[in-house]
């Protein structure tokens, strides 16, 4: 059980989290989503102890450990496999005082200890989170500074999982990862048995891994059952009762000024034309919802061209004198929309580089339409914007001899307007610095666009509306994402880069993840074979010993989820009373006032009950 309690966090004057509160249920996964700079990475830090907050504070059960990835990727000369091992610090504590424990009553403690915690199994866990996300044998044992800083990155959240927190926090963990990757890591995660709070854009991965999602905007935080798409009909039922709240609220308004307006001049209803201004002045204005320009995404169609764009035939392409990728057969027609996928490190990005021209080839032969404009999207382009320069500037500089006009309405399509163009981009969120560098590559509206984790800065909503965008381009699109949700929608051919070459992939995508986790699968066999009977036999044991207390816990838990679930109805009972549930309706405020006080007062008991239960477990397995 994670309690956040009141949690108000401010910056330069700006209250970031405004008396964020909610309970996450024990052992539950949970999705915490918002906007770009909502301040769902600030929370993260306050849970995780970086950040004091102003007021509030972030509550686990007595003895829980913690686990979150710190922003600095690991180096030095120890290996990936060393690494996560150490990342195990009670096990290496004692590997190291057996090395030198000259007393035998505490040597024979610390290998009852070692034996008690499975420290013999470590060795092969480790090396199936490296396997899965993406070291193979060599890789493990190469030292951590051969690695560039996103693959360290994934060593770093190896580690964490190889710990095994009782609250996991994860921020965006998928942003270093390829689709393999990613799809290994839900695999991983629906089996983890403690409390997960992660931080992501990405809806399948959502879908397929939380089962609440906490919703932090306008810094306060809610708190939905269920996965990406439950949480988004439950919102767009909210955000109808909302605007049907302030139509209403707005006719009650116009109806008490129209009545102050009349007769506030004359002496016998003076004092009603008072009462009802009192009550204009009392009445909390219901927010209207905002459009957001955040999510503007307008890509300029371009003129059309003959079939086809770009042919390959039998072309490598390499770096040096050694090719990356050979024996290359693939034509772009300018209706294509192209998704390529293999690991990270099989050469997707030289196929993109290639079909860019950025990239000369090194055999074969590559046909070129005379007339194509290509637009290549990378991470690069947004980490080498210029920061003391205003969208505007940049723009302007690539537009040689456009007027301002035309310069403003290239910004324009992708929400860059009035100020917004004026505005130094060192004081640009992410999402907003990966939308300008779409705006630059697209400014003469090129045949082909070829996006390279186009996502990684993007949240959920503006996702969908890049989405959307892509859909109404009429030009060829080649991309590279971990994002299935949005190759889904974008992508109707598949090239997989892999075994230096590059081939169609013959299926759909829920056809490539079933590759994907069959061949992981079988590389995990042989690794697990050989600890299985040792997992079956401790898995009998503590089943044997902690059935009656899991019972326990288990029922306070289910009662726990009850009693929150009816505290959200009286809330929205309490807030719109159109809306209030059978059991719930015709209660007056004070009455569902003292409900709510009643549930408050279960709720701790109820969790009270789960904490000695969960305490008595821990104490069992010690």
């Amino acid at each position: 059980m994670l309690g956040i309690n009141g949690i108000t966090v401010r910056l330069g004057g700006r209250a970031i989290l405004d008396g964020a509160t909610a309970a996450l249920p024990p052992r539950s996964r949970v999705g915490l989503i918002g906007r770009n700079g909502a301040g769902k990475s600030t929370l993260m830090r306050v849970i995780a102890g970086m950040l004091d907050p102003d007021e509030g504070s972030a509550d686990m059960p007595r003895g829980s450990r913690l686990g979150y990835i710190a922003q600095e990727a690991p180096g030095g000369i120890a290996t990936p496999f060393e690494t996560v091992l150490a990342a195990d610090t009670e096990r290496a504590a004692l590997l190291a005082e057996s090395e030198h424990c000259e007393d035998a009553d505490r040597l024979g403690e610390i290998h009852e200890r070692l034996n008690a915690i499975d420290a013999h199994a470590a060795p092969s866990r480790a090396a199936r989170i490296l396997v899965g996300l993406g070291f193979d044998e060599e890789m493990q044992h190469r030292s951590l500074e051969s690695f560039s800083g996103g693959w360290r990155m994934r060593v770093a959240l190896a580690a964490l999982l190889f710990s095994a927190p009782d609250l996991l926090l994860l921020d965006e963990p998928s942003n270093h990862l390829d689709l393999e990757a990613v799809l290994w890591l839900e695999d991983f995660l629906k089996n983890y048995r403690a409390t997960i709070l992660v931080v992501s854009h990405e809806r399948d991965f959502l879908n397929n891994v939380v089962d609440h999602i906490l919703h932090l905007d306008r810094g306060k935080v809610t708190l939905y059952p269920g996965g990406y798409d439950a949480f988004e009909r439950q919102r767009a039922e909210r955000q109808a009762q909302l605007a049907a709240a302030r139509d209403k609220q707005m006719a009650q308004r116009e109806k008490l000024q129209a009545f102050a307006d009349r007769w506030r001049a004359k002496a016998s209803k003076a004092k009603q034309a008072q009462s009802r201004l009192k009550a204009l002045a009392r009445m909390a204005p219901i927010a209207e919802l905002v459009d957001d320009p955040s999510l503007s995404f307008g890509f300029p169609n371009p003129q059309e061209l003959r079939p086809p764009l770009v042919t390959l035939d039998m072309a490598s392409v390499g770096y040096g004198e050694a090719p990356v990728l050979s024996r290359l057969n693939l034509r772009l027609d300018p209706d294509d929309r192209v998704a390529l996928l293999g690991r990270n490190g099989n050469g997707k990005t030289t196929l993109a580089r290639l079909l860019a021209a950025q990239l000369p080839p090194m055999e074969g032969g590559v046909a070129v339409s005379s007339k194509l404009k290509v637009g290549y999207f990378t991470q690069y382009q947004v980490e080498e914007l210029d920061g003391a320069d205003t969208p505007f500037q940049h723009m302007a500089r690539l537009m040689t001899g456009a007027t301002p006009a035309a310069v403003r309405s290239q910004l324009g399509r992708f929400g860059f307007s009035g100020d917004k163009a004026m505005t130094e981009v060192r004081k640009l969120s992410g999402g907003e610095r990966a939308r300008l560098a779409l705006a630059l590559i697209t400014r003469d509206a090129p045949h082909m666009l070829i996006l390279d984790e186009p996502t990684n800065h993007l949240d959920v909503d503006a996702r969908e509306a890049l989405v959307q965008a892509l859909n109404e381009y009429s030009g060829a699109v080649v991309v590279v994402s971990h994002d299935r949700h949005m190759l889904e929608l974008v992508a109707d051919r598949l090239v997989l880069v892999d075994g230096g070459t590059a081939t169609e992939f013959d299926g759909s995508l829920d056809d490539y993840t079933a590759f994907v986790l069959a061949k992981d699968s079988g590389a995990d066999k042989t690794q697990s074979k050989a600890n299985r009977k040792d997992e079956r036999r401790l898995a009998a044991a503590a089943r044997e010993k902690g059935q009656a207390l899991r019972s326990r816990a288990k029922k306070a838990e289910a009662e726990t989820i009850r009693l929150s679930a009816l505290r959200s109805d009286i809330d929205r009972a309490m807030f719109d009373p159109s809306s209030a549930n059978r059991t719930l309706a015709g209660l007056t405020m004070s009455e569902l006032m003292k409900r709510r006080a009643d549930v408050e007062r279960q709720l701790e008991a109820v969790e009270a009950e789960w904490l000695e239960a969960s305490e008595a477990l821990e104490d069992l397995a010690a």
